[in-house]
C-alpha cells in the first residue's frame, strides 16, 4: 500500500496538530532528562494484528527531532503476533519521551483500524463481496482512517461529500421521488462521481433500477430481501447492503450475492491495538 502525495500532506497535518495539543508550550517532565542524553525505544505488540501507521509514527518522531531515527521490522499490512517487535528508535531521550504518546496513538488506532477490517474481509473470503468503509470517522482522521482500511484489505467508499453522490431517504423525500432525484443527480455529477440510490425495500430498489441506477445501497435488508434484491436486479447494479452487520452475521450477507458490504464500525467503534513502548539499553 502507498502513500499518495495527499496523504503524506494530511499525515504532517495530523502529525503537527496531535504534537500541539499535547506538548503545548513544552514537557515539563522530559526536562527531568539531561538534554544529551540519548535513549533506545522497542516498541512490542500485546496481541495479534495487522500493523499500520508507520508513517505516522515516523513523522512524530521526525517532527520533534530530525536525528530521531525508526528502525521497522514490519511493514504496514503485516500480521503480527502478540511479543514481536516492531520496531527500534533511537534518540535523544527527551524526544522519546516526548513523542512516545502521539507515535503510539496512531499506531495503535490504525492498527486496529486495519486489523478489524481484515478480519471482517477473511470472514467473507470466497464470495464476491467487497467489505467497504463509510463517513463515520473519528473527526480530523478520514484519510487516515480510510487508509488503514485499505491496508486491512477493505475497499474505500467516498471519501466525503465531494466526491460522490449517496442519495438517502431525506434526498429522495425532499426531491419528490427517485426518479426525479436521480434526474437532479446526473444533472450535477462530474463524469467521475458516482451516483448511489439507497433504497429501503424491494418496490423502491425496482423504481432505482427503472430510473436506470448502477449502485444501489440496500438499507437493513433482511437475508431474504437482499437474496430476491439480487435476483431482481439481475446484474443490472451494484448492490451494496448497509446495515446490522456484525462478524457473525457478514458470511451470511456475502452469500446472499450482493457486491459491497459497508460497515460503519470499521471506523467508528475502533479498539486501539496494544501497544507497549519499551526503553532498552543501547
Amino acid at each position: 500500500m502507498t502513500l499518495t502525495e495527499q496523504l503524506r500532506i494530511e499525515i504532517q497535518r495530523s502529525v503537527a496538530a496531535s504534537l500541539a495539543e499535547d506538548v503545548g508550550t513544552g514537557d515539563l517532565t522530559a526536562r527531568l532528562i539531561p538534554a544529551a542524553t540519548q535513549a533506545r525505544g522497542r516498541v512490542i505488540t500485546r496481541e495479534d494484528a495487522v500493523i499500520c501507521g508507520t508513517a505516522w509514527f515516523e513523522a512524530t518522531f521526525a517532527a520533534l527531532s530530525p536525528t530521531a531515527n525508526v528502525l521497522w521490522h514490519v511493514r504496514d499490512g503485516e500480521r503480527v503476533q502478540p511479543g514481536q517487535p516492531l520496531c527500534d528508535v533511537d534518540a535523544d531521550a527527551r524526544t522519546l519521551l516526548t513523542a512516545e504518546r502521539t507515535a503510539l496513538n496512531f499506531l495503535q488506532l490504525l492498527s486496529g483500524t486495519a486489523t478489524v477490517t481484515r478480519r471482517f474481509v477473511d470472514a467473507v473470503e470466497g464470495t464476491q463481496a467487497k467489505i467497504v468503509d463509510t463517513r463515520k470517522t473519528l473527526p480530523g482522521l478520514r484519510l487516515a482512517q480510510k487508509y488503514a482500511v485499505a491496508v486491512g484489505g477493505g475497499t474505500n467508499h467516498r471519501i466525503g461529500l465531494y466526491d460522490g453522490i449517496l442519495v438517502k431517504e431525506n434526498h429522495i423525500i425532499a426531491a419528490g421521488g427517485i426518479r426525479q432525484v436521480v434526474e437532479q443527480a446526473r444533472a450535477i455529477a462530474p463524469s467521475n462521481v458516482f451516483i448511489e440510490v439507497e433504497v429501503e425495500n424491494l418496490a423502491q430498489l425496482r423504481e432505482a433500477l427503472d430510473a436506470g441506477v448502477t449502485m444501489i445501497l440496500l438499507d437493513n435488508m433482511s437475508l431474504e430481501e437482499m437474496r430476491e434484491a439480487v435476483a431482481i436486479t439481475a446484474g443490472r447494479a451494484e448492490l451494496e447492503a448497509s446495515g446490522g452487520v456484525n462478524l457473525e452475521r457478514v458470511r451470511a450477507i456475502a452469500e446472499t450475492g450482493v457486491d459491497r458490504i459497508s460497515i460503519g464500525s470499521l471506523t467508528k467503534d475502533v479498539r486501539a491495538l496494544d501497544l507497549s513502548l519499551r526503553h532498552i539499553e543501547e
